[in-house]
């Protein structure tokens, strides 16, 4: 590095720290000599640097010089940590969770070199008249990531990458000898190594080849490399797996409940490979049902701190692309050792409950069982039993049906929300090419395991939070959803009010009731999704945490994950936690799990990023071969610079962009969730029905374009 580089970074540091000083000490007006002093500078030509720091900063109206020599902050907080948000035109602003007026404004220059989701630390300047807050980023805390996927782009003594992430505004240079074989014109996974500070480019290296661009898998894989997710387990981890034995032995099975002459069976999709619950079912001689929650006890097989145990708190979760599974733990564990497969001993961590006819639990319990699995069900399997009265468990299968009916039943008339969105799926050929698309029926089966599920899952968390009280309440992993803010919830009722339907707001459980209305009166119509989606968009968002026990959407009281933990990882907390409390121990350390907590809600919603990301990719691969086809649509979102509509015959999205209709100018009432023209006043309203021409499709940025077909 220059000796010019290592002086202005010098400098921004001492700047940095002079400002500090007027912070530490509550903004007390403060000459040269005093902050030298608390800097521990005692050198006059240092102190004479200082002096000239506070003058600069003075000019910068970052400070005032309240009288000759003496100085003070124009006000406090002048640096924030934060989240870059970039914009399209590379500009970006600062999210904060600090009480400032509003996010903070970085214009490009001022980035040095921040990414979008990077976390820094930003100087602030004071604000002007009429003015958003304004910065500059003056140190990169934390990088959000370091790997792009993208396209090489060679010439002969160099390479440059140009990554797909729209808000990477900055292609990666790359030396010849970092290519790792990687040719003109593919798709591959490049790493940022090097970033000198004058420099306009990062400079990187090719760390996986792809593919060939356009082909279903170097696409899938693609999408997993760009939200963070690997593509293969490591060797450590695959030989661990390897290494579990698969023996059950008499001394296991003594510790635990035997279930194995209990009926027991499992309800899953047709094409599932890891079954990670069953039921068990007796009738009881006093006339009452026990029903038994079993979960594959993947806590016996991974150790804290393993290598295993280490990876699946890094991935946090399984992630479901339209054509694959990228599991959390490796396919020994997922499918095999954990998978609840029939007719095999397995082990598993239980909920059984004592229930009478009206469903009401009258005993449960909590602990380690061993089972046989009986039958392997798929959902259309049930669904044909409940049907026809007829078929394997029969009767079983009807008790255990009408049981979910009266909890289903409880759980809204107590407020919950039912939220039945619709769920598209793609029908693909040999080569992944989507084909057909479809919508996935939910049926009693699939309420049926639901309705179990979420028993188990909410007398585990009560169980748990009966465990101590006030302060020395246990710590635990519990689901949390925060009721809906007023302003969101207002605005929506406001919107549905439009098609006629009336959100009554003046309580949670009257709120609860009215969605719920609305919910039933919409299924089947033209504005089902749209409202669906909207009415979710106003609701807070689900996370995990050791802070709080309640689920506003549920209306439970005390919530969380505990049947699923061979695809989430605070399922696997939950249960050592469990275990452990059963077993007399104290309490776990909060910190250290409400981080665990925080990296899961992220990784989390990661994984959904990336599903979604593989659904537009399919509908682009879908319409691509349908340039020209006009379809009917519902508007289902709308922009400053377009409106998205969804085609109802087979729910794939595009833009319709504002520029392109030339009947008139068009602008946004945002309010109204509407665009209107400026001289005829035409409105295009969210969940109008409207003719589209798809007009063109971009598979690379997933992206596809619709006109509007005119009358």
């Amino acid at each position: 590095m220059s000796k010019k580089k290592n002086s202005s970074s010098i400098n921004q540091v001492l700047t940095q720290m002079v400002l500090d000083i007027f912070e530490q000490n509550g903004n007390t007006p403060l000459n040269y000599k005093q902050v030298s002093a608390k800097l521990n500078i005692r050198d006059p030509e240092a102190r004479e640097v200082i002096f000239d720091i506070l003058k600069e900063e003075a000019k910068k109206n970052a400070i005032k010089e309240l009288s000759p020599g003496k100085f003070q902050l124009l006000e406090l907080k002048t640096f924030i940590e934060g989240r870059v948000d970039l914009t399209n035109d590379g500009s970006a602003f600062i999210v904060t969770d600090d009480e400032f007026e509003s996010d903070i404004f970085i214009a490009p220059r001022k980035l040095r070199n921040a990414l979008n989701g990077d976390r820094v630390k930003v100087y602030v300047y004071a604000k002007s008249k009429g003015k958003n807050k304004e910065g500059e980023v003056i140190e990169i805390l934390q990088r959000a990531k370091m790997e792009f996927t993208g396209i090489v782009k060679l010439s002969e003594r160099f390479a440059f990458f140009i990554p797909d992430d729209r808000k990477m505004m900055h292609d990666i240079f790359i030396p010849i000898s970092e290519l790792n074989g990687a040719k003109n014109g593919i798709k591959a996974v490049a790493e940022i190594t090097d970033w000198p500070v004058d420099a306009k480019n990062p400079i990187g290296r090719i760390k996986h080849i792809l593919g060939k661009q356009g082909e279903n898998d170097t696409e899938m894989n693609a999408i997993l490399a760009e939200f963070g997710f690997p593509l293969s387990f490591p060797a450590e981890v695959e030989h661990e797996a390897e290494e579990i034995s698969d023996i059950i032995t008499k001394e296991e099975i003594a510790r635990r409940r035997d279930f194995r002459d209990v009926i027991t069976f499992t309800i899953d999709p047709f094409d599932a490979k890891d079954f990670d619950d069953a039921l068990s079912f007796k009738r009881l001689e006093n006339g009452n049902y026990e029903v038994g929650v079993h979960i594959a006890d993947v806590s016996h097989y991974i150790q804290p701190e393993s290598a295993l145990d280490k990876e699946a708190e890094d991935r946090g979760t399984s992630v479901y692309l339209v054509d694959r599974v990228i599991p959390m733990l490796p396919e020994r564990l997922s499918n095999g050792l954990c998978s609840l497969r029939p007719k095999e001993d397995k082990l598993c961590f239980a909920a059984v409950f004592e229930m009478d006819e009206d469903a009401n639990v009258i005993n449960e319990w909590f602990g380690k069982t061993v089972i046989h699995s009986d039958r392997r069900f798929t959902y259309e399997e049930v669904q044909e039993v409940i049907e026809s009265k007829a078929g394997d468990f029969q009767k079983e299968i009807e008790k255990l049906n009408a049981l979910a009916y009266k909890l289903r039943e409880r759980k809204f008339k107590n407020g919950a929300i039912s939220f039945e969105t619709t769920e598209v799926k793609f029908k693909l050929d040999e080569s992944g090419k989507p084909v057909g698309v479809y919508v996935k029926e939910r049926k009693d089966a699939h309420k049926l395991i639901e309705d179990f599920m979420l028993l188990a899952n909410r007398k585990v968390a009560e169980h748990v939070s009966r465990m101590g009280k006030g302060k020395h309440k246990y710590t635990f992993v519990y689901r949390v959803h925060d009721s809906p803010k007023p302003e969101s919830l207002a605005n929506f009722a406001q919107f549905a009010a439009r098609f006629g339907y009336k959100i009554n707001t003046k309580s949670d459980k009257e709120t609860a009731k009215s969605l719920n209305y609305l919910m039933e009166d919409v299924e089947g119509k033209k504005e089902q999704n749209v409202l669906t989606q909207l009415a979710i968009r106003s609701m807070a968002k689900a996370i995990y945490t050791t802070k709080g026990t309640s689920h506003y959407g549920l209306a439970f009281d005390h919530y969380t994950h505990f049947t699923s933990p061979i695809r989430r990882y605070p399922d696997v907390m939950v249960h050592r936690l469990l275990f452990h409390y059963l077993n007399g121990g104290q309490s776990a350390n909060a910190e250290h799990y409400e981080k665990l907590c925080q990296h899961s809600s992220q990784m989390e919603k990661k994984a959904a990023d990336a599903e979604r990301a593989s659904v537009k990719y399919k509908q682009a691969e879908y319409l691509k071969d349908q340039v020209g086809g006009v379809y009917a649509g519902v508007i289902s979102g709308v922009t400053e610079w377009g409106m998205y509509v969804e085609i109802i015959e087979n729910k794939c999205e595009g833009m319709i962009r504002l520029r392109d209709i030339s009947d008139d100018f068009y602008t946004l009432d945002e309010k109204n969730y509407a665009i209107i023209g400026q001289r005829k006043k035409k409105v295009y309203q969210l969940g109008d029905e409207v003719k589209i021409k798809v007009k063109n499709v971009d598979l690379t940025k997933k992206q596809i374009d619709f006109s509007l077909v005119q009358d």
